[in-house]
């Protein structure tokens, strides 16, 4: 990425996967994204076009047994990745909401970029277990993974729908849209740190 912007770069390898994150949070939702597990390079796509993130994700991992490793590493690579484009947060939004609709299915996301870890999850049971050769029970834990190395609170909400696909895919778009309006800077409050505390 050769625009200057709040970027965030993260390789990380491993014995299971490796994997390259690259963000600008000031982007304009162009993505480069190759994990091998179709499904996920579509959600993530998601993530970086709604979120107006310039978003490169690489990842080889040990598919030939499942897709966990490569899943998994994939998020906890992109959340450290948020975090280091976040910087020190002067001048942010820090809280941003979206409520997505797709089709049957609503999503209901609520982020803080508080500097705490934090995760509420909730979606409708007896989903379909499977979307290609995604685990729709990964849904969870990407976002665990993500919130545990970007850390945030995020509150995740899907109050009803039918289909898995557009169960997920509300999710991730939601999500995009609250990271971008939480992350974004507020012009009246440049230099400002949202926090009463002096840190986040």
């Amino acid at each position: 990425m050769t625009r200057e912007g709040r970027l965030g770069r993260i390789e990380r390898t491993t014995k299971e996967t490796s994997v390259l994150v690259e963000i600008d949070l000031d982007g304009t939702g162009r993505t480069e994204i190759s994990t091998g597990v179709g499904f996920y390079d579509h959600m993530l796509d998601q993530l970086g076009r709604h979120g107006l993130f310039d978003l490169t994700v690489k990842t080889e991992g040990d598919l030939h047994i499942d897709s966990h490793h490569t899943i998994e590493d994939t998020a906890l690579a992109l959340g450290a990745a948020f975090k280091q484009a976040l910087g020190d947060k002067v001048g942010i939004y820090r809280f941003g909401n979206c409520t997505v609709p797709l089709d049957e299915s609503l999503a209901q996301v609520t982020v803080d970029l508080s500097g705490r870890p934090y995760l509420v999850h909730t979606e409708p049971e007896n989903m379909a277990p499977m979307i290609g050769e995604y685990d729709t029970t990964m849904t969870r834990h990407i976002l665990e993974s993500f919130v545990a190395q970007a850390q945030i609170a995020l509150h995740v909400h899907v109050p009803y729908g039918r289909n898995a696909h557009h169960i997920v895919e509300c999710q991730f778009k939601a999500l995009a849209r609250a990271l971008r309006y939480a992350s974004e800077r507020d012009p009246r409050a440049a230099g400002i740190l949202p926090s009463t505390k002096g840190a986040l």
